[in-house]
C-alpha cells in the first residue's frame, strides 16, 4: 500500500476516535441503580448546584455519585463511561457516558449489600432511569454490577457562568457548568473591569464565591480543571449583569 494512503487512513481513524469519549483512566468496578422515572423533572442536579439539568444541557445523561466518588463535590462535572458487567441475566451490550451532577447519600441504617448502596466505601452510580435502561435488559434488575472509567467530557458551546440569584452586592456566587475536557473544575479566578484577578472559593458543588463587590463591572474568569489546563473567558459577563442571569462564553476546554 502507498505510504501516503496509510497516513491518510490513520488520520481518518484518529479523527473518528476523537469525536467520541476519550478514556482518561483505567476501568474500575462498582454498581449502579436508578432513581425517578422517565419524567425529566425527576432528574435534578441539587448537590452539584446545577438545578435543572435539562436547562443546563445535561439531559438524562447524568448520575448521582456515592461518597467514595463524590469527593465532597469536587468531582461534579466529571464524565464517566459505564457498562453493565459480569451479569449474563441483566447486562445489555454497549456503554453509556454520563456527567456527575448529584450526590447519592449514604444510608447507615441499611447494610451495604441490601439498600445501603451508596454507603462508604462503595463506588456507586445512581442513574436516571432512561440511562439505566440502556445498560440492562430490563429495569427490574434494580441494581447491577458495572465497570466504569473517567473519560473526557464533550460539550456543545462554551462554558456557562450563572450569576446566582442567591448572591447580593457583597457576595457573588457563580455556578460554572457545561465544562468540557476533564469536566472537574478545581480553581476559579474572577476579574472585574476595575480589579485584578481575585481567587474564588468553592461554596458547594460547582458554585464559586467571592465577597468582593463586583456589581456594575464586566467580569472575566479563569477556570482551571483537574488536569491542570486553564481557559480564560474575557468579559464574558457584561457590566449590566443581574443576579439570576447566565452567560455563555466562547472559551472551552
Amino acid at each position: 500500500m502507498n505510504m501516503s494512503v496509510v497516513i491518510n487512513i490513520s488520520i481518518v481513524i484518529f479523527a473518528v476516535l476523537a469525536v467520541g469519549a476519550v478514556a482518561q483512566g483505567d476501568w474500575d468496578t462498582g454498581h449502579a441503580t436508578f432513581y425517578g422515572d422517565m419524567n425529566p423533572d425527576k432528574t435534578m442536579g441539587a448537590a452539584c448546584g446545577y438545578g435543572d439539568v435539562f436547562e443546563d444541557g445535561y439531559g438524562f445523561e447524568t448520575a448521582a455519585l456515592s461518597t467514595a466518588l463524590f469527593n465532597n463535590g469536587q468531582t461534579c462535572g466529571t464524565c464517566y463511561e459505564i457498562q453493565c458487567f459480569n451479569d449474563t441475566k441483566w447486562c445489555a451490550s454497549g456503554s453509556i457516558t454520563i456527567t456527575a451532577t448529584n450526590f447519592c447519600p449514604p444510608n447507615p441504617s441499611k447494610p451495604n449489600d441490601d439498600g445501603g448502596w451508596c454507603n462508604s466505601p462503595l463506588k456507586h452510580f445512581d442513574l436516571s432511569m432512561p440511562m439505566f435502561e440502556k445498560i440492562v435488559t430490563d429495569y427490574h434488575a434494580g441494581i447491577v454490577p458495572v465497570q466504569f472509567r473517567r473519560v473526557t467530557c464533550v460539550k456543545k458551546g462554551g462554558i456557562h457562568f450563572e450569576m446566582s440569584s442567591k448572591g447580593n452586592p457583597n457576595f457573588i456566587l457563580v455556578l460554572i457548568y457545561n465544562v468540557a475536557g476533564a469536566g472537574e473544575v478545581t480553581d476559579v479566578k474572577v476579574k472585574g473591569k476595575n480589579t485584578d484577578w481575585i481567587p474564588m472559593s468553592r461554596n458547594w458543588g460547582q458554585n464559586w464565591q467571592t465577597g468582593t463587590q463586583l456589581v456594575g463591572q464586566a467580569l472575566s474568569f479563569q477556570v482551571t480543571a483537574s488536569d491542570g489546563k486553564m481557559v480564560q473567558a474575557d468579559n464574558v459577563v457584561p457590566a449590566s449583569w443581574q443576579f439570576g442571569q447566565s452567560f455563555e462564553g466562547s472559551a472551552q476546554f
